[in-house]
Formats: C-alpha cells, structure tokens, sequence
C-alpha cells in the first residue's frame, strides 16, 4: 500500500482533500522497526511526528536513576508527537521503542504545520485528538492519586476484555503493563496472583480469563483512598503483603 493511502486510513489525515494528502505523503518516510529498536531518544530534535501503521510503539521517559517510565503505548491507526510542531525549538520529551515488529510513517512537521493554515477541519481534528490526550493524562494523574495499584489493574483488566468475551490476551508485555500503571513488576505478580486466590481471574501466561466480572467491576471501582493515606507508596486494603507501588 502506498503512503498516502495508509495515511487516508488515519484519522488525522482524513480530512485532507487529495492535493493536501499527496503534500503530505511527498515529505513522509516509512520505516520499519525491529523488537526493540529505537525510533528516537528522548531530547533528540523533534522534526517529525509518527503515524503507525502496524505493531506497537512505547514512549517512555528515563529518570535518573536508569530506569524508565512508560507514558504510553501507540497501536496501529494513531499518530504521536505531533503537538510539538507548535513550538519553536521542539525537542522531544520522551523516548520511543518498538515493543514489537513495526511499521511507521514520519511525517515532516514544517510541512504539516504550513498545511494546516490551509486546512481548518485538520486543525479542528489536531485541536480535538489533543483534548482527548490532555483529558487522558488528568484522568490517568486522578487514578494514580486517588486509586490503589489494585484498582488500577483491574480497571485496566476490565477495559482490555472484549465485551462479549472473558478471555483475552494481555496486549502488552507484564513488564510493561507494570511500568504503565506505575507499579514494580512484582507488585505486580502478587496483584495477579491474589485476583487468582480469591477466584477472579485465571491467568497462563499472557493469557487472562475472567471469571467474576462482577467482583473484579467491584475491585476496580471500590478501591479508593484518601488523601491522606497517599505516602510515596499505596496501600492495599486487600492484602496487607501487597505495599509496594512506583
């Protein structure tokens, strides 16, 4: 499939009449990636944004100590970094890594952003894609304040399950999943495992079957706490052992 006709697939570009499109599609790049390869490291120069056509991409932010945070985890259909073409000197402020096989289109920034000055339904679909991201981040900053790693997990079970299906396989990597909802890896397991003792879920491997999904609505929506019990780690009223959170 050519360019332009992967970038008509995205919601971003479907506004495009066809002159637009192929000026768009001139100045962009496909390139592929391997497992683990990295598409750019956070403070490069941010001179394009990204379209993804197959596979994932993780953004993550390194912290002094070597670890990494993961912000978020790009599929197939969405575009990242493009917000930064408003600015003058962009930089980009996180990382980018394939978490599997992928395959991108880079798209020239400069380019884009003098097109947008001819197209007002684009800008509205830029303006509306960055809303929703914004909103995204103030709901992931209440949930990571306001909700134990728990309720976190099982929200994030109840949102990957298909609706008309209890099972399902984890999209992302344990490690990384860990890392996106801001738990160690270990806390992690011991979560897992305790849905699993009080008969919840079923887990072999990545492989995840629901088995009350009343009881895991209820862990995710009843596991609140106070403000005033937010130290640097969560507390879990389930499970005493279970106190260990990033």
């Amino acid at each position: 499939m050519t360019i332009e006709a992967e970038l008509r697939n995205g919601h971003l570009f479907a506004q495009l009449d066809e002159e637009q499109l192929a000026r768009v599609s001139q100045h962009a790049v496909r390139k592929t990636l391997d497992t683990g390869e990295f598409l750019f490291d956070q403070g490069d120069n941010a001179d394009r944004f990204y379209y993804v056509v197959s596979g994932q991409i993780k953004l993550f932010r390194a912290t002094p100590t070597g670890s990494e945070k993961i912000i978020e985890v790009i599929t197939p259909g969405s575009t990242f970094a493009e917000a930064l073409m408003f600015l003058e000197r962009p930089l980009f402020p996180v990382g980018a890594q394939a978490l599997t096989p992928a395959e991108v289109i880079s798209i020239n920034s400069v380019n884009f952003a003098a097109m947008l000055k001819e197209s007002v339904d684009t800008c509205f679909l830029l303006l509306g894609d960055m809303s929703q991201r914004l909103r995204g981040l103030l709901r992931e900053i209440d949930e990571l304040s306001q909700y134990s790693a728990i309720s976190r997990v099982a929200a994030y079970l109840l949102q990957s399950a298909p609706q008309k299906s209890d099972t399902f396989e984890l999209p992302v990597p344990k490690q990384v999943l860990a890392s996106r909802l801001s738990v160690k890896p270990e806390t992690l397991s011991r979560i897992m495992k305790q849905l699993v003792q009080n008969e919840i879920i079923q887990v072999k491997g990545s492989k995840i079957e629901i088995i009350d999904r009343s009881n895991l609505k209820k862990t995710a929506d009843a596991c609140a706490v106070q403000q005033d019990q937010l130290q640097a780690t969560f507390h879990y009223p389930h499970d005493p052992r279970i106190s260990e959170s990033e």
